[in-house]
């Protein structure tokens, strides 16, 4: 069955970009010109989903809005000539987007498990927001075509430092991959440094069969006292299996403040309008650091 949906969970409160947070919807935090979400959008597009849904919260409705056309701007720029800009701003209109709001943040569990109705019998993608992925294929398009190949669940994994493996699920791979898969053992949610199974971390791509469902509606609390998604992933494999894809692109972490300003600074060196700029002025400051 070919995958043509993804669910992107947007309903955080943003709590590490407070105040920032208090009144705009991290999500929309831009990259330069273009808010995080949209870099997560136009991923899925590339990939050939089709329909999207976006799990929201409290004070998230500019995220609607910001996919949403505005008519009095697109005729005030085609009037004034800024086709270049008229462009930008309807490339955000023609997605099939869907919105749902989780009242009460239960965690990443409790928000994919929002999507059961949106996703029917269909296999499906999830994106987290907080994670920008680079590579020529794009990850979600990645996992779609292991999919194809394996009819399985499967998981975008990266090696990370080990003393950082506490943030992450991680997994147990029971053998060396075979092409960048995994097989695996055990999906662990944030362990301990000193107990974790490997260096090998779940970052915001999920590729996941319709029966995780099952598993989420019946899974208990975990970290956190939340309902987790990486819990319902190892209960999933017990039952049927659920692979790991090695990425080897480029990754960014925008969840937190020191990842958010190294994403805008990558963007920036390739961004038309400002990297040369851009790229004097690192040089300016770089001679005055020690």
């Amino acid at each position: 069955m070919k995958v043509r949906k993804a669910v992107i969970p947007a309903a955080g409160l943003g709590t590490r970009f407070l105040p920032g947070t208090k009144a705009l919807a991290k999500e929309m935090f831009p990259i330069i010109d273009k808010p995080t979400i949209q870099f997560i959008v136009e991923e899925a597009k590339k990939s050939g989903i089709e329909d999207i849904l976006v799990v929201t919260g409290k004070g998230k409705r500019p995220i609607e809005d910001h996919f949403d056309s505005v008519p009095e701007l697109e005729q005030n720029l085609k009037e004034k000539g800024k086709d270049d800009l008229l462009e930008l701003v309807q490339q955000t209109t023609d997605i099939n987007l869907y919105f749902i709001r989780q009242s009460h943040p239960r965690g990443l569990g409790d928000a994919v498990l929002m999507a059961k109705d949106f996703v029917g019998d269909e296999p499906f993608v999830v994106m987290l927001g907080d994670d920008v992925m680079d590579d020529k294929v794009p990850l979600t398009k990645q996992l779609i075509d292991r999919y194809e190949d394996t009819h399985a669940s499967t998981l975008a994994v990266m090696k990370v430092p080990h003393e950082e493996v506490n943030k992450y699920g991680v997994i147990d791979p029971i053998s060396e991959p075979k092409s960048g898969l995994f097989d695996v053992k055990q999906f662990v949610e944030k362990p301990d440094v000193d107990k974790a199974p490997s260096d090998l971390a779940i970052i915001g791509r999920y590729l996941l069969t319709p029966e995780i469902f099952e598993m989420l509606e019946t899974q208990a609390p975990g970290a956190g006292n939340e309902i987790q998604l990486t819990d319902a992933i190892d209960r999933l494999n017990k039952i049927q299996r659920v692979f790991a894809h090695e990425f080897k692109g480029d990754r960014y972490d925008v969840g937190y403040k020191f990842g958010y300003l190294k994403t805008s600074i990558q963007y920036g060196l390739t961004h038309p309008e400002v990297k040369d700029e851009l790229k004097a002025y690192i040089k300016e400051i770089a001679s005055q650091l020690d």
